[in-house]
């Protein structure tokens, strides 16, 4: 059975499935570069804080005796790289569906362990605290920070440590193997990342991620793919020579077994400003705590965004027939002040007293206005006799650039039209939002329209000039106040992707999640953003954003049991930093891999 995850269709592999893929791991991981050897011939004891004991022997650089515990010894097949005096070791457990990634620093003699596996049947809680059955194909994890055990040598008291000290940086990275990717280390619970050979979507994604701090110069990085394929990533980096060593595990979307480790060399693209107290430094986890024990979380437990495991299907018909019992602009009053519009932009009467004309091109729509008050206009699309009165809320988001939205009168599906009307030089831009997706009813969807505006007084738009998409905002992170309550980080990670991170108390980044989105230029430094949260919620947003003013404002449009909402939104922000990556996505980077 193939089920959606996150746009992407993977198969439900049962637990006997996930194993008999997996047996192709017992011989240990591939390498596209040298293992090393660094190990052959040794033993090793590492001692966990509150985890295993783990005594290892190593025939040769292919093949290990562990033993568990004090518990028998069990041969597998391993791995093992060397960056500067980290030693990092993969193996599997054959028949066991787990195995371990082990971090020894040779120089400290303190050790990360990083048990895996699959199949567990384990519960983990959501965001909305609901429990649910993890994926048998999706891989866990649970790290343990401990020492190398060795005769007449005291333990060491240090260990490696959680930390943020990497939250907010970017990096590039190239794999001996060919693949390129771009990961945003921007929040400590997840991370973004933008596979630049494996897929040509031009997209990012989030998934739920950890970071070690080995040194100052060197640290820990792993992802799960929850939600997609559910594979595991994990390597040691080091920023002074920006080279990395790690292991990538688990069931691709085509369920092939990806069990292979790998080097790389990379460059830092640039740090997002961190927020927290200059004193929090990260080492607590940020985790969904454990129901039985509230001190104490369960086993592999972590943050993971699932919203998509919540969201209730409707067909197109049955939002339709909500939307006829309940359809509302704006909250239903003139001012009204909603839960993402606290500190949005003041209401403006840019419009009133202006009668104008809206051609879109490639046939699209042509609308005719009059707009006589400030909260009500009159609308006819081209061939209408009729006038339909609608609400309509208007920002002048720059200098005689007025931006307005209303929905459309008896539209199946319902839709609504956020409209850029730049009252200096004629050009117009029209997002189409609507209601239901491929996917869902009640999700929603948009398209972008450019075109012209015929206004009294206002001078003919450029016969071959519109308002165009733009990269201009990829790589570049803001922080949005809505209210006192609620703030936001948005990311622009590619030409076509956008994230959001929600703040913790303390100002550190917490949970993370995506979605494809449209940018737009209206002129220097103003921009059109509209994103869908796909997946997720199915809401959309539709904001102008200002940056010379650093201030959005726009619009919400959703739909579902309830009906159909036209809504408000508005928010301060603050730059807090950009990634220096447009070069890695669009046409040139096109021709630099040809």
């Amino acid at each position: 059975m193939n089920v959606p995850m996150h746009r992407f269709k993977y198969t439900k592999l049962t637990k006997d499935q996930v194993g008999r893929k997996l047996e192709a791991a017992d011989s240990g991981p591939v390498c596209a570069s040298e293992f090393s050897d660094a190990l052959s011939g040794k033993s090793l004891k590492i001692v966990t804080d509150g985890g295993p004991v783990l005594e290892y022997a190593f025939r040769d650089k292919k093949r290990l005796e562990l033993s568990e515990n004090g518990g028998k010894k069990i041969r597998a097949g391993y791995g093992a790289l060397t960056l500067r005096q980290m030693v990092f070791f993969s193996h599997m457990i054959p028949g066991a569906q787990k195995g371990y990634n082990v971090f020894v620093d040779q120089e400290t003699h303190l050790a990360t362990v990083f048990e895996v596996w699959l199949s567990s049947g384990r519960k983990e809680k959501t965001l909305g605290q609901k429990e649910i059955t993890v994926d048998d194909r999706e891989v866990q994890r649970q790290i343990y920070f401990g020492y190398v055990d060795a005769a007449g040598r005291k333990a060491p008291e240090a260990r490696h440590h959680l930390t943020n000290r990497i939250e907010g940086k970017g990096m590039y990275w190239k794999q001996d193997t060919g693949i390129e990717t771009l990961e945003f280390y921007a929040s400590v619970a997840s991370s973004n990342f933008a596979e630049l050979t494996r897929h040509n979507d031009d997209l990012a994604y989030c998934s739920p991620s950890d970071y070690v701090l080995v040194n100052d110069n060197m640290f820990l990085y792993d992802r799960t793919e929850c939600e997609f394929s559910g594979i595991f990533t994990l390597f040691v980096a080091d920023l002074f020579t920006e080279t990395q060593a790690g292991v990538r595990l688990g069931l691709n979307e085509k369920d092939e077994l990806e069990y292979y480790m790998f080097r790389g060399t990379g460059k830092v693209v640039g740090e997002l400003t961190r927020l927290e107290p200059f004193d929090e430094h990260g080492k607590k986890p940020m985790v969904v705590q454990s129901a039985s024990d509230p001190q104490s979380p369960g086993k592999g437990q972590r943050l993971v965004y699932r919203p998509v495991r919540d969201f209730r299907y409707m067909s197109d018909e049955e939002v339709h027939q909500a939307a006829q019992k309940s359809t509302k602009a704006f909250g239903g009053g003139m001012e009204a002040v909603q839960a993402m519009a606290g500190n949005n932009m003041p209401f403006s009467d840019i419009l009133v007293g202006k009668e104008f004309t809206l051609r879109y091109d490639g046939g699209g729509p042509v609308r005719h206005y009059r707009v006589a008050e400030k909260y009500r206009l009159n609308y006819r699309e081209d061939g209408e006799t009729g006038w339909h009165e609608v609400d309509y809320r208007a920002y002048e988001a720059d200098d005689r650039l007025a931006w307005f939205s209303h929905l459309l009168v008896d539209s199946k599906p319902r839709a609504s039209v956020q409209v850029a009307l730049d009252l200096t030089n004629g050009l117009t831009t029209c997002i189409h939002s609507q209601m239901g997706t491929e996917y869902y009813g009640n999700e929603t969807s948009y398209y972008a329209l450019f075109g012209v505006a015929e206004v009294k007084g206002v001078n003919a738009a450029p016969r071959y000039l519109r308002h165009a998409f733009t990269d201009e905002l990829v790589g570049h992170a803001f922080s949005w106040s809505y209210n006192n309550q609620m703030t936001s980080m948005h990311l622009y990670t590619t030409p076509h992707s956008h994230s959001w991170t929600i703040f913790t108390e303390n100002q550190t980044m917490g949970a993370q999640w995506c979605a494809p989105c449209i940018y737009v230029k209206v002129r220097d430094g103003v921009y059109i953003m509209a994103v869908n949260e796909e997946a997720c919620n199915g809401s959309q947003m539709i904001v102008m954003i200002n940056t010379r003013i650093t201030h959005d404002c726009g619009f919400g449009f959703s739909g579902g049991a309830g009906g159909v909402n036209l809504s408000l939104t508005g928010a301060i922000g603050r730059h807090i930093g950009c990634y220096d990556v447009r070069d890695y996505f669009g046409p040139k980077a096109r021709g630099k891999k040809a």
